[in-house]
């Protein structure tokens, strides 16, 4: 049996974020063959700046799940995560984060601050960057480029 594409599950995510008219963003987490939570950003929707996709997608989760806790499981995302966003994947100890594009500007993974790689980081996932890097790239470049 042939394992599912969780990365694009994710860029169906962002593809509809972008089409709410939010930051193009999207996030599934999973559990083996199984999507357990998916979501897109949708901060302007609800007015909030924490409903980041992979916010949304662990509160999802851990609600489904009854846990605070997301061990043994994966968190795919189209966009390095923010800040906020990584501490919540280690809070969350999430097992494995692979993510799309790099975000020079507000990223916290592979740049800027390096979350998981700071003395105060709980808990670190393996880290996997740069899968479809090119189609979330281009999906946040076509969505900017239409608003400029």
């Amino acid at each position: 049996m042939k394992r599912p594409d969780f990365m694009a599950a994710a860029l169906k995510e962002a593809e509809a974020a972008a089409a709410r008219g939010e930051v193009p963003v999207g996030a599934v987490i999973v559990r083996g063959a199984e999507i357990v939570a998916s979501a897109g950003n949708r901060t302007r929707e609800l007015n909030d700046p924490t409903a980041h996709a992979e916010m949304l997608a662990i509160r999802e989760a851990c609600g489904k799940l009854g846990s605070e806790r997301l061990t043994g499981h994966d968190l795919y995302v189209t966009l390095e995560p923010c800040a906020m966003c990584a501490g919540a994947i280690s809070f969350a100890r999430l097992r494995r984060l692979y993510f799309g594009a790099a975000d020079e500007k507000g990223g916290a993974v592979v740049n800027g601050a390096r979350f998981f790689a700071t003395p105060t980081c709980h808990h670190a996932p393996d880290i996997y960057a740069g899968i479809a890097e090119t189609e979330a790239a281009a999906i946040l470049k076509d969505f900017f480029k239409d608003r400029r």
